[in-house]
């Protein structure tokens, strides 16, 4: 009885010194979580900017003013499942109906053999989504380009206008940057759905749909505004473009 009395204090001390470690450990994990998402907003707010400020290699101004939503993922890599693919991790946002962009929305794309056309490197991927009905397979939080949503590589160039209007049926034009070549890309066959986890970490630990989310119901974190700044840049940089400005009412009666 002695002895027994004697080893509790000392077996409870290891207990709690291990109850304590595992604390610890789950605590770094998160906090290394939330780091990851804040790391990837910002380079997705990077890829916008490093994108846009080569005037003949970026995206067009007309694709950034018609654009309903932007997601951006920054650092695709070529993974091993089965047959191969590639993966990545970004965010999405979109126009609500005040005009204003809703916060971020973690997602996640999932492609097959279309991965091989990029070497097994890691790129950077841009997504527009340019109608209503490209919107609103974003807004489902799952869909597969080519698909559920028609989708084809976006015309390079921030003037390229008028000899791209078809390519402006699409419902997603799709981007890629890799080793410093930006240009348009084919994913179709890549799936689309929103990352609950991600979504969990960013939004306080609560799960939020995505429809709420793109449809601006939720109050972006402080974390998300470079990513917004960015957003916010270009397409209302584009709609001060001259060529995008619709003509005053007197130009519309002089013309007539």
């Amino acid at each position: 009885m002695k002895s027994f009395s004697s080893t509790m204090p000392r077996n409870l001390l290891v207990l709690g010194s291990g109850l304590l470690l595992l604390a610890s450990l789950a605590w770094c994990a998160d906090d290394k979580d939330q780091s990851d998402i804040e790391k990837r907003l910002d380079a997705s707010a990077r890829v916008l900017n490093e994108i846009m400020a080569v005037p003949d290699k970026a995206i067009p101004d007309k694709v950034m003013h018609d654009a309903k939503c932007i997601a951006v993922i920054p650092s695709m890599v070529k993974i091993a499942v089965g047959f191969g693919g590639s993966h990545g991790k970004g965010v999405a946002t979109c126009r609500t109906e005040s005009g204003a962009w809703s916060a971020p929305a973690p997602i996640t794309i999932t492609g097959g053999s279309w991965g091989l056309q990029l070497g097994g490197q890691a790129v950077d991927l841009v997504m527009v989504i340019m109608n209503d009905d490209g919107m609103q397979h974003l807004l489902s939080s799952k869909f597969k380009l080519g698909a559920d949503a028609s989708a084809a590589a976006g015309p390079v160039g921030r003037d390229a206008a008028a000899d791209t209007d078809w390519k402006m049926k699409s419902e997603v034009l799709t981007y890629s940057r890799a080793r410093g070549v930006f240009a348009g890309i084919d994913l179709n066959g890549a799936a689309i759905t929103q990352d609950k986890d991600e979504t969990r970490l960013l939004y306080d630990g609560k799960f939020v749909p995505f429809a709420d989310i793109l449809a601006g119901k939720v109050r972006p974190r402080e974390a998300s505004q470079p990513f917004l700044q960015a957003v916010r840049k270009y397409a209302s940089a584009a709609k001060e473009h001259g060529e995008l400005r619709k003509p005053s009412p007197s130009t519309l009666a002089a013309n007539k």
